[in-house]
């Protein structure tokens, strides 16, 4: 693949993989984008996972012919971009390991050498001159790891992001972006919202025309749109108007009043109404809805003077990842001392800009005339903003 007449795609696709960072489901597999730079001077950008390490010596060679690569960029250090540093640095020892000051101490842990006598260190402005193409780099701190860097090539107007507007899928698999780099944003880089802000405002200032990130396809167009899902994934700003359910339930009587509420909430008029069984679905996909939509609906049951598990670890999910301005509505059963409604409010009090629902359901094991009479209520309320269509 060709980024331009200099650059060219030297990653691959991982088929093998069935969860990345070993708890995200990945049913479309993977890619671990590198990119070779082709001028006076040759940059390899980044390297892949370990277990691809002789497709990717040997799609370096078919890129770059009989020459040889005089600089490794390496702008995150997460193994499955990095665990190949020490090969190359095998297969071609004559070549510099360009990188960050952080990421040299972290190499230091992986591979047991910081490459001292073969290493450029580049912090804020530097810049490394390939011929025609030179790189500028941008210092990423918390995007999402301490050490990452971001660079700009001037001469073809290409952003190399590091795992900034990735997403999970291979590139052989034709998928939806948005909503593959949604869930990969939220469950990896979402808690770091705020370094994502300082990245995009100093992005702001260049005349990007192509981005090339270590995870998913190259993004040649509507990069508005690309870099306008960032700002707001990265603002805790709903992305879209609806309701996101989220619950649990262990007789079914929790489940038969989501589904009613469900329902009535379709009925006034609301846009979208996402329902997620967290025994059952997709944890990430839940979280994901939960970012994704303005409004938030948590039902569970008293259990062992506690919440559900599932329950318990999907907020601890939303928690460590800031979530915030919202709105937030509680459906609790209990059948003798229902706590589920005080409990899920307390874990969410460190949370930023929550307006709470004035109307909590509360069953007492199953939805009695009082409880329908407030699964009304509710859905009045979180509807009034909405008219039927």
């Amino acid at each position: 693949m060709h980024i331009s007449n200099d650059i060219k795609y030297i990653g691959v696709n991982d088929h093998e993989i069935d969860l990345f960072e070993g708890q995200y489901d990945v049913p479309n597999g993977m890619a671990y984008n590198s990119y070779a730079i082709i001028d006076e001077k040759i940059a390899i950008m980044d390297s892949v996972d370990a277990r691809f390490t002789h497709q990717w010596l040997d799609n370096i060679q078919n890129a770059i012919g009989d020459r040889k690569p005089d600089y490794l960029v390496v702008h995150h250090m997460e193994p499955d971009h990095s665990a190949n540093i020490h090969r190359f640095a095998k297969a071609y020892p004559e070549a510099k390991i360009v990188s960050s000051s952080k990421a040299f101490a972290m190499m230091k842990g992986f591979f047991g050498t910081d490459f001292a006598e073969n290493r450029i260190i580049v912090g804020e402005g530097d810049t490394l001159p390939l011929g025609r193409h030179t790189l500028t780099f941008v210092t990423a701190p918390m995007v999402h790891w301490p050490e990452v860097i971001v660079s700009y090539d001037s001469a073809d107007k290409v952003l190399f992001s590091a795992d900034g507007f990735g997403k999970f899928g291979a590139l052989d698999i034709d998928e939806d972006w948005a909503c593959e780099a949604r869930r990969y944003y939220i469950g990896i880089v979402g808690k770091y919202g705020a370094q994502v802000q300082n990245l995009l405002k100093k992005a702001a200032n260049l005349d990007i025309q192509t981005i090339c990130p270590l995870h998913g396809p190259v993004l040649t167009e509507n990069l508005d749109y690309y870099i306008g899902l960032y700002n707001t994934w990265s603002s805790y700003k709903a992305e879209t108007e609806g309701i996101a359910i989220a619950y649990t339930s262990v007789y079914g009587n929790t489940k038969e009043a989501v589904l009613q509420l469900a329902e009535k909430l379709k009925e006034k008029g609301c846009p979208k109404v996402a329902v997620n069984d967290l025994a059952r679905c997709d944890m990430a996909e839940a979280v994901e809805d939960a970012f994704r939509y303005s409004k938030t609906v948590l039902a569970t049951t008293t259990y062992n003077a506690d919440i559900f598990p599932f329950m318990r670890e999907f907020i601890n999910h939303l928690t460590e990842r800031n979530f915030q301005n919202r709105t937030v509505a509680f459906i609790e059963n209990g059948s003798w001392a229902p706590m589920a409604a005080k409990i899920m409010k307390g874990m969410l009090e460190n949370c930023k800009n929550l307006t709470y629902a004035d109307t909590t359901v509360k069953l007492l094991s199953a939805l009695s005339e009082d409880s329908t009479a407030q699964l009304n209520s509710l859905a009045d309320e979180l509807c009034k903003d909405y008219s039927a269509q």
